[in-house]
């Protein structure tokens, strides 16, 4: 059985408890450096593989530096604080000794309380019902996820930024807590729903909130995850989404805020 393209970028191989080496993937790959999410991954990834990591994701905040490069990176993981119930840690990618990308984490224990969800779902034709939008370049990481729009047109004047979009791995692959963690990040760039031209753009920082344990991830599988989000404000040369991630049978998995600069 063939390696899924996702696993092969998150690939680490270990050099010490808190050292972990990585290549970048062509296959998420994106305009200069590699897809923030396949990075974010990774990063998460070696988190989730330290040996004294206790718990499940609860939060994740990266922050990107400068451009990643092809070729090889380090991350290195510390485990900054514990207590019974979390650990808190501080995860760092470095090419030739500079940290290009730095994250702090919460990982704790789920236990089973009284819970509500207040924010809704919309209203939106499953999956299998909506079409695949076709990649809009012919490699990179635009090929390894598969999106079927409800809402939000990309490279138009809609009314507004908001977006209902299915994603899935492309080719399938069942959902975990790295998968996730870069699903997070293939939200459309709101910039794109408001105006039809071009613009470069690149992640200054994601922030994410689990919502979900590993029996939902499990449940979800391969299937379509609906991705919906909408801007705040663009100003300055930089503007921000809001996002949520809902599995197919309706449970929030995960909130998301990005900031993310442009060029004009």
């Amino acid at each position: 059985m063939s390696t899924h393209p996702f696993d092969s970028a998150i690939e680490l191989a270990h050099e010490a408890p808190d050292r972990w080496h990585g290549r970048t993937s062509e296959d998420y790959w994106n305009m200069v450096s590699p897809y923030g999410g396949a990075t974010a991954g990774a990063m998460m990834q070696a988190m989730l593989r330290h040996p004294e990591r206790r718990g499940t994701p609860l939060s994740f905040t990266l922050n990107f530096l400068a451009p990643i490069e092809r070729g090889e990176f380090a991350i290195d993981t510390e485990l900054v604080r514990a207590n019974r119930n979390s650990q808190h840690w501080a995860v760092r990618l470095a090419q030739g000794g500079k940290v290009l990308a730095q994250a702090i984490a919460i990982c704790a224990a789920r236990r089973e309380t009284w819970g509500k969800v207040e924010a809704a779902r919309p209203e939106v034709p499953p999956a299998e019902q909506c079409a695949v939008a076709p990649p809009r370049k012919p490699d990179g990481f635009l090929q390894r996820y598969e999106f079927r729009i409800v809402r939000g047109k990309p490279f138009a004047v809609n009314e507004d930024s908001l977006s209902h979009v299915w994603v899935a791995d492309n080719p399938p692959r069942a959902l975990d807590f790295a998968s996730l963690t870069a699903l997070c990040d293939s939200f459309l760039p709101r910039i794109f729903l408001h105006r039809p031209d071009f613009v470069p753009i690149g992640t200054v920082s994601i922030n994410i909130y689990f919502h979900a344990g590993p029996d939902a991830l499990a449940r979800q599988g391969a299937a379509p995850l609906l991705a919906v989000a909408q801007a705040q404000a663009f100003s300055d040369g930089h503007f921000d989404h809001h996002g949520h991630v809902w599995s197919s049978d309706g449970t929030l998995l995960a909130t998301t805020q990005q900031l993310v600069w442009y060029k004009e």
